[in-house]
């Protein structure tokens, strides 16, 4: 059974972002709410936790999954940026975007896509996961929320307690946190690619 917790939208009790880092670390995969939708994520080594989201969400070994990440520092380590795609991408930072772009060695290459070489990346605007994030030390291997054959991803806690909790460990609950995922850029190729329209505004990447 998923653990269920009740967590301030602005002000994350730390008692119990510490308790989830905790949990984190000792392999739980978790549900947990970003600034477009609710997301599932585990720690980067987590293999097991992995192939739960791969099996949960029904995805191929072409997905991409996104490094959700405290701050530049952070995700600077796992990408390979250059300076214009640098200021491009901090400009619109933190947010609802997810950004396509070549790995480093630092990324296990079961993240990477398999061809390409490449991960997603981001940075959030959510106080709750910020907080995570920061206790954790390291970024989460995440993945929207959305369910095989539906058309929007959860957005209630307590429904995705009640519909996954044979296969979480985790559910973080700050209230409705929306249904629209990330816009997505590909910087792969040097210039921007939209590859998905979403929360973030796109204008700046056209």
């Amino acid at each position: 059974m998923a653990k269920y917790f009740d967590v301030h939208p602005q002000t994350p009790q730390a008692r119990t972002i510490s308790t989830v880092a905790d949990s984190l670390r000792s392999g739980a995969l978790i549900a947990y709410p970003t600034d477009s939708c609710f997301a599932l994520g585990c720690r980067m080594g987590n293999q097991e936790g992995l192939e739960r989201i791969r099996s949960i969400r029904k995805l191929d070994d072409r997905h991409h999954f996104t490094l959700m990440c405290e701050n530049f520092a952070q995700l600077g380590q796992f990408v390979q940026i250059d300076n214009a795609v640098f200021r491009a991408v901090k400009a619109a930072t933190p947010g609802s975007y997810t950004f396509i772009l070549p790995a480093t060695k630092e990324v296990p290459r079961r993240l990477m896509h398999p061809k390409k070489k490449t991960v997603g990346v981001r940075i959030p605007d959510h106080a709750v996961t910020r907080a995570l994030l920061a206790e954790l030390g390291e970024p989460l291997v995440s993945s929207t929320l959305l369910l095989p054959g539906e058309e929007e991803p959860l957005t209630q806690g307590w429904e995705i307690k009640e519909r996954l909790d044979h296969v979480l460990d985790a559910v973080m609950d700050s209230g409705d946190c929306g249904t629209v995922p990330t816009t997505v850029v590909d910087f792969s190729g040097g210039a921007p690619e939209i590859v998905r329209y979403g929360a973030g505004d796109p204008t700046p990447f056209e």
